[in-house]
């Protein structure tokens, strides 16, 4: 059962490593939400997001791939997560800051 298991696993890296070459191949390397840029050297922080979070679906276009770097690939998946755990919520509208830190700025400045 265990090798059952590591088959499994080696067969996902090997359409993984696929799907990955052909994606660092049309896409420049940067992180399509951050913008962060990568040279070979750290590469392996950039990472293929499947847009409907279905790893199966690789359309030869790419048109289901986008690149984004480690952390937004994790924030974009526990996006995804908390959607299916709570359902779509609306977003919440946050009212506008009414504090300004640096309302008395002016006085203290004066002040000297």
């Amino acid at each position: 059962m265990a090798t059952d298991n590591f088959k499994g696993a080696a067969g996902y890296l090997q359409q993984e490593q696929g799907y990955r070459d052909k994606a660092l191949k049309m896409y420049p390397w940067i992180c399509g939400r951050c913008a962060r840029e990568f040279v070979y050297s750290n590469l392996r922080e950039l990472t293929v997001h499947h847009r409907d979070h279905n790893h199966d679906n690789n359309p030869a276009d790419g048109s289901n791939w986008e690149l984004l770097c480690i952390y937004c690939h994790d924030n974009e998946h526990t996006k995804f997560h908390e959607y299916i755990l709570y359902g779509a919520t609306k977003e919440k509208v946050l009212a506008p800051a009414t504090f300004n830190p640096f309302a008395q700025l002016k006085d203290l400045m004066e002040k000297k």
